[in-house]
């Protein structure tokens, strides 16, 4: 007699075995038609060869583990940076981002597919919504966004965050010699940050004092990873059967779903069911719960997206930040110097975390580490591709044309090395490109630099990103030296919901004499 188990498996087994033939079968089809068929030449790569019966399918499937690298491979071989292999096209044109994000906006929303996909995940949030949800959310958020009380407010956490368990740990680590995993650590530095700047919980994953924050984290982490791992299915129709049948990657992420969402649920229960204090209401669950027409899910989903943020983006542009600065001496140099010089200027007497790290004006002062921040965030940006749907046909301004339902892919990691944008040293790291004759912080069009996205959905956070990111970078390197414990000339990367290094960060920190 079967078991239900033995079931399962079986289901497993099949599901699987449908999506290998699938893949077997494109595969096989791809190298049939290039044998029957010449390689296009150089210039014909602004048009990719489209197959019988199955167009432009092969091309995904045999890329789908590299899709950066061949999508940047493309626009750089096309004279206008943008490339249509149908249903999509991909661009590296700064005309193109402009007119995408802001002068046609209305016509370029998020896809409904990958709202779908994307929908157990992130739900209603701001990260997956259109029209009125999307402007309902962005209205109220911007409004907090811009207030000084919240940048204040998270300045304040970062430092508790870095003062009260990061710098402890990096001591450690420098104490003991051990390798420490820096891309982890960050990560559980942002997650206990945005967790307690979302809804008011310390999940306390740096400080390892928390088996529930602990599980929390991990689910989170799995439900992002598997929910894009829904993309790279040649159908949606083969994760859809997954989910009903409740098997294999669909089963894991049901199951980390119920352990996210039952964490928020109750966060926004418990506040919804206490008054706010005149101490309370700083975290973003009181300003979106105090609208009572909000329903529980709503602002679940809400937060999910909000912590999805904070969590992901700053520790990926951090460990790319780490791994460029660890062969650039000259730079971490001229980043000590500037923090030693804003330190000097300060009255004696203080004490207490504020001593130990950086008011809102000091860190506005550091110029030149927002340049080498901007730098390496201009090279690895965290969300290299970004999709936007065609609601009507259109063309774009180098006269590519697009289709009712059509996809156009922004790459800011492709702009960054056009040397027609950025010069003939687009690829090397030079934070000096940012300043003035007089070292000024000179910000470029978000068209070039489009790393925080452009027009109306420019990310509100980005103000808050780099207060969190100089904190810690001046922090860090005003304290410790860190060494890249695996020498590696080019890191792969992993692509999820950011761009990832894979294998992560392994440093050796190495605490600075007297200080």
């Amino acid at each position: 007699m079967t078991t239900k188990g033995d079931s399962i498996m079986v289901l497993e087994m099949v599901v699987c075995s449908v999506a290998a033939l699938f893949v077997l079968f494109f595969s096989s089809l791809l190298f049939f038609c290039r044998r029957r068929s010449r390689p296009p030449e150089p210039a014909d790569l602004t048009l990719l060869r489209s197959y019988p019966v199955v167009g432009n399918l092969p091309h995904f499937v045999k890329n789908r583990h590299r899709l950066l690298e061949w999508v940047t491979e493309l626009v750089a071989a096309s004279p206008t940076a943008t490339v249509t292999v149908a249903p999509f096209v991909f661009t590296a044109s700064s005309a193109n981002v402009e007119h995408v994000t802001k002068a046609n906006f209305g016509n370029y929303p998020k896809g409904d597919a990958d709202v779908a996909t994307l929908h157990d995940f992130l739900g209603r949030g701001i990260f997956n919504s259109n029209g009125a949800d999307w402007k309902s959310q962005r209205k109220t958020a911007s409004f907090e966004f811009n207030t000084r009380s919240l940048r204040a407010f998270v300045l304040d956490k970062a430092r508790r965050e870095l003062v009260g368990r990061l710098l402890p740990l990096l001591n450690r680590a420098s104490r003991s010699g051990d390798v420490v995993d820096l891309q982890d650590v960050l990560e559980r530095f942002a997650f206990d940050n945005i967790c307690s700047l979302v809804f008011g919980m310390d999940p306390k994953c740096l400080g390892g004092g928390s088996e529930e924050g602990e599980r929390f984290f991990h689910a989170f982490d799995r439900a992002a990873h598997l929910s894009i791992e829904r993309m790279n299915w040649p159908f949606a129709w083969m994760w859809k059967l997954q989910k009903w049948l409740g098997v294999g990657a669909e089963r894991c992420l049901r199951e980390s779903m119920s352990i996210v969402h039952d964490v928020i649920e109750k966060a926004v229960k418990a506040r919804r069911s206490t008054p706010i204090k005149s101490d309370m209401g700083s975290d973003f669950l009181s300003r979106f719960a105090a609208d009572g027409a909000n329903s529980d899910e709503y602002v679940r989903d809400i937060l999910i997206s909000f912590v999805l943020a904070g969590r992901d983006t700053t520790p990926s542009a951090l460990t790319w930040f780490f791994w460029l600065l660890s062969s650039r001496p000259d730079v971490v140099n001229r980043i000590r110097e500037e923090v030693k010089r804003i330190r000097s200027r300060r009255q004696p007497g203080n004490d207490g975390e504020e001593a130990a790290t950086f008011t809102l004006e000091e860190l506005r002062e550091m110029a030149y580490v927002h340049a080498a921040i901007s730098e390496s965030l201009r090279l690895y940006p965290p969300v290299p591709l970004l999709p936007r749907v065609s609601a009507e046909e259109d063309e774009t301004p180098d006269g590519a044309r697009v289709r009712k339902g059509w996809t156009v892919m922004y790459n800011a990691y492709a702009i960054a090395r056009r040397e027609g944008v950025w010069g003939a040293d687009c690829g090397e790291f030079r934070p000096e490109r940012w300043l003035d004759e007089e070292g000024v912080f000179r910000p470029k069009s978000p068209f070039v630099f489009p790393v925080f996205h452009a027009g109306p959905r420019m990310c509100l956070g980005k103000d808050m990103a780099y207060i969190q990111m100089k904190a810690l970078v001046a922090g860090i390197l005003e304290r410790f030296n860190v060494e890249v414990a695996e020498e590696r000339r080019q890191p792969r990367h992993l692509l999820t919901f950011t761009m990832r290094m894979e294998g992560g960060l392994p440093v050796r920190v190495k605490a600075i004499e007297g200080v």
